[in-house]
Parts: C-alpha cells; sequence; structure tokens
C-alpha cells in the first residue's frame, strides 16, 4: 500500500510460507514482508516504509498511541482469519501444512480456531465501531496517513473471512485506501501465467 501511495515501481515475489532459506538469505531471519532497495533489506513494514518515503509523506506522521489498538484487532484478526487466509491460492499443500503447523503452537488447532468464530468476531466488531467515527475520510486524519495503512492492513485481512459484515462506514473507508494507494490485493501473483 506504501509503495502504490507514494507511486513508486516495484515488483514483487510471493516466497512459499515453507521457505525459510530465502528471507534468511536476504535479511537473516524468515519474516515478510522484505523489502530490497538499493541493496539494501529490511523486514520491518514501519522500516521499509522509512526506507523508500524519501520524501516523508508518509513516515513523518506519528505511530503513536495506534500501536495498542493495532495489538489488540490484530490478535483478533489473525485468530479469526488464518483458518481461512490458508486456503488462498498463495499456498501450495507443503506451506498451507507448514503454516498451520507453525501458527497452530500460538493459537491452537485450526479447526478450534474456525469453530470459535463468535468469539474472535465480536471484539473485532467492538473496536471496528470504537474507530468507526475516527475513519472518515481516514484514521483522524483528513488525509490518508501511514496509520490507515497498518489500520487497513490489519482489516483487509477479513475480506477473505466467509460473510464477515463491514459497515458501510467501513467498506468506504476500505475503498478509499485502496483507491489512494492503488491497492490491488496481490494483482502481480493472480496475474502470473
Amino acid at each position: 500500500m506504501a509503495l502504490g501511495y507514494l507511486n513508486l515501481p516495484w515488483t514483487s515475489q510471493v516466497l512459499a510460507y515453507n521457505d525459510e532459506e530465502t528471507p534468511e538469505k536476504l535479511s537473516g531471519k524468515k519474516m515478510l514482508p522484505i523489502a530490497v532497495v538499493d541493496g539494501q533489506s529490511q523486514n520491518e513494514s514501519l522500516e521499509i516504509i522509512t526506507l523508500i518515503d524519501k520524501k516523508n509523506s508518509l513516515s513523518n506522521e506519528v505511530w503513536g498511541t495506534t500501536d495498542a489498538t493495532l495489538d489488540e484487532l490484530g490478535s483478533w484478526v489473525h485468530n479469526l482469519g488464518m483458518p481461512y487466509w490458508v486456503w488462498s491460492p498463495e499456498f501450495d499443500t507443503a506451506s498451507r501444512d507448514y503454516f498451520i503447523a507453525k501458527k497452530s503452537i500460538k493459537r491452537g488447532p485450526f479447526p478450534l480456531l474456525a469453530k470459535r468464530r463468535s468469539e474472535f468476531e465480536k471484539p473485532i466488531q467492538m473496536v471496528l465501531q470504537r474507530l468507526e467515527t475516527q475513519i472518515t475520510p481516514f484514521w483522524k486524519s483528513p488525509k490518508l496517513t501511514i496509520r490507515d495503512i497498518g489500520l487497513a492492513a490489519h482489516v483487509w485481512g477479513l475480506f477473505a473471512v466467509p460473510e464477515f459484515r463491514f459497515s458501510q462506514t467501513w467498506h468506504d473507508y476500505l475503498m478509499r485506501v485502496k483507491a489512494e494507494c492503488r491497492f490491488d490485493y496481490h494483482r502481480d501473483f493472480w496475474e502470473k501465467p
């Protein structure tokens, strides 16, 4: 989203989740995303944005207290979304099995996560409802900031959860972020032959 917002040219390579060798070669650890800019590797999202944002269009914004909100939301979104995300075309059988085994250690067996859907969805809806008055047109701002990229990145994954319902306010917000960032989720991946 940051690359699109900053209108920077880029190419991506989608790695299989069970590919540990490539991330470790590039950055010294198994962590995605990884950006390689002018031969320099970075895989912390905020630091990637700082690295690419030469004019401080996004990175001059204060991240601040949004950390707590995103941490709160992120935990519930991951618990709810993971059992559905693994069925996207990004995963083949081997990488899906690896992801499920690795994430089940922390979150529990995926079939049980799916059965606990209402337990995860309720707090997500509460946080989304609490934030609704703060996202018009962007999160506590008349223009898109780095906070919107963090928030939208968390919430965007809920589109993969069957029958998850966004309010009109949230849907409109996500579409504004999408337009500002020229964001088309993994379009480069889906269009490959």
